[in-house]
């Protein structure tokens, strides 16, 4: 008999879950809550008065809240915990004859979950269990020490003679919140190691219960094998995509249809499975890779996303999905063939680049593979030393390595004056006849307009080397900056150009399209995908994270990453 799926199950439970530590944080922290209307009704919810301290019904709840995320995205260790939970919760009350409709509840529940136990099979990473099992060790024996110091240095305020034995059954049940053996003459002592316990049990608890249950967080490695299957991949369909050679990062992970005819580059951060441009490949195996990657997706509660496909494979994941799609922005496409200094709308661009050229700079274009390792290693130190952040910053749209053996067929432009390196730029190869710009750099002291002067003499030399088609920047919302400049645009339009134009004179979201629009390109749309819209804003942040824009952990990363946009945007647009 084919079992009935549930999917709404863990969303229930999960919340369910919520509200009641909420309500039974809010008990504890608020006093004068439990005389309310609804105070009085949460009294019947398992977990809020299952101990015989109203501190411990805190620790309760804050359990009960993280367990509720672990339920929602379905984790297995989320759904075993709560089984041990409830029971034990249902057991004090009866224990306690604290209310026997709440034990009845609690049970009721919990019969629930394991009704409902095949609902909850996403995995969580294996090597926290051992991370949260020396958490526990570790903050439990200095919890003891810490507690054993803390009941035993107030002795004239100690009732009576308390063994040893005593104190430690007063530790360890202050951890949990309950009262121990150990009595004080002063109520403020009392209190003041009656918190202090509870207090140091909570953080042992709270922490261990987050290494249980947080989401998995594998190291990405493109392998050897790997590599080597992407790389006949794109010897076959490189041509399809231009963002399909980034695949080749190093920090990325790589899923491959059941025949091996298309793959999906990806990386997980913060609970986001993170796919970069389209699957590469067959258009053909493209629906079984994706196949793969939600259900990887799905049996580790990872939420599936897609940065930066084109159109085509825009079309494809939100079919074979039913994910949806938001337009992220325009990649800027110049035809070699069409391309030309000529005419009033290349003025500005024909001027910089004469006025550079009249200062003393030259440009050279080559293949990587023509360089010497001399020229390699000066050309690398240079675009470190101009990069001026601590990390390489990238994930759907630069490779992050120069120079690499591997990499022999990519293109780098040179920017000279007076025998040294002034700029760089990095272009990896797209199919047979096309390059995609990777790296950017320059001398923060060089004239401006030598990003201008490096692109023209790119895309001059271009047919020598075989080349038809140039990628360059990608530009954030692209069509709302162009379409609300436009005469009879509508009044939402307006408002929406309105707030790019003011967020780019931190971001220069707008200059970045003005940048590219200045060499006449086919604008590419690039596509997002997400499964819902309350997604987006963690997807938002994960895209983020993997880009290097922001790294938590941070004292104060997002003036950090903010600093950071808008000093390299500055650059390059200058």
């Amino acid at each position: 008999m084919k079992r009935i799926a549930r999917p709404w199950v863990p969303a229930v439970t999960g919340y369910a879950s919520l509200m009641i530590g909420l309500l039974d944080i809010i008990k504890v922290v608020a006093p004068g809550f439990g005389h309310t209307r609804m105070g009085q009704w949460s009294d019947l919810l398992p977990g809020i008065v299952t101990t015989v301290a109203r501190a411990s019904s805190l620790v309760v709840g804050i359990l009960l809240v993280m367990l509720a995320h672990g339920l929602r995205r379905r984790k297995a260790r989320a759904w075993r915990a709560m089984v041990v939970l409830l029971p034990v919760s249902a057991a004090v009350e009866v224990i306690h004859l604290r209310h026997l409709f709440t034990a009845g509840l609690s049970l009721t529940v919990c019969v629930a979950l394991l009704l409902n136990k095949r609902e909850f099979t996403a995995l969580s990473d294996p090597r926290t269990r051992w991370r949260a099992l020396w958490n526990l060790l570790g903050l439990g024996t200095l919890d003891l020490v810490l507690g054993f110091l803390l009941v035993s240095t107030h002795p004239m305020t100690t009732i009576g003679h308390p063994s040893v034995l005593d104190r430690l059954e007063h530790v360890v049940l202050g951890l949990v919140g309950v009262e121990g053996p150990v009595s004080y003459s002063v109520e403020r002592i009392s209190d003041l190691v009656y918190f202090s316990l509870l207090a140091l049990g909570t953080l042992t608890v709270v922490t261990t219960l987050y290494l249980l249950l947080r989401p998995e967080r594998p190291i990405s490695e493109l392998t050897a094998e790997d590599e080597r299957r992407l790389r006949e991949l794109l010897d076959r369909h490189g041509q399809r995509d231009s963002l399909g050679y980034f695949a080749l990062r190093r920090d990325k992970s790589v899923l491959f249809s059941p025949s091996g005819k298309a793959a999906i580059a990806y990386r997980v951060v913060s609970g986001v499975m993170l796919a970069s441009g389209d699957p590469i490949g067959d258009p053909e195996a493209w629906p079984a890779a994706i196949d793969g990657f939600m259900t990887e997706a799905r049996l580790h509660a990872w939420v599936p996303a897609v940065i930066g496909c084109g159109e085509t494979g825009g079309e494809v994941w939100t079919r074979r999905t039913g994910m949806s799609a938001l337009e992220l922005g325009d990649e800027a496409v110049v035809e070699v063939a069409g391309f030309t200094l000529e005419g009033r709308a290349m003025r500005n661009v024909r001027q910089m680049a004469n006025r550079v050229e009249r200062a003393g700079y030259t440009c050279r274009v080559r293949r990587v593979a023509d360089l010497t390792e001399t020229e390699k290693e000066l050309i690398k130190q240079a675009a470190v030393s101009w990069r001026g952040t601590e990390t390489e910053r990238g994930f759907s749209m630069a490779l992050g390595r120069f120079g690499d053996p591997a990499d022999a067929e990519c293109v780098v432009a040179t920017a000279h004056k007076e025998g040294e390196i002034r700029a760089v730029l990095h272009f990896v190869p797209w199919g047979p006849h096309g390059i995609s710009l990777d790296l950017m750099r320059r001398d923060r002291d060089a004239e401006p307009g030598l990003n201008e002067l490096l692109i023209v003499k790119t895309l001059q030399a271009a047919p020598a080397m075989g080349v038809e088609q140039v990628s360059l920047n990608f530009a954030m919302f692209r069509a709302v900056l162009a379409r609300g400049e436009r005469l009879g645009a509508g009044p939402v339009l307006r408002a929406w150009r309105g707030l790019l134009v003011f967020l780019s004179h931190w971001f220069q979201i707008e200059s970045l399209y003005r940048f590219n629009a200045k060499f006449r390109p086919i604008w590419e749309p690039r596509f997002v995908v997400y499964p819902n819209a309350r997604d987006l804003p963690r997807i938002g942040v994960s895209a983020l994270q993997a880009e290097a824009f922001i790294k938590l952990g941070l004292s104060t990363p997002g003036r950090r990453a903010f600093r950071l946009i808008r000093r390299d945007a500055a650059h390059l647009v200058s």
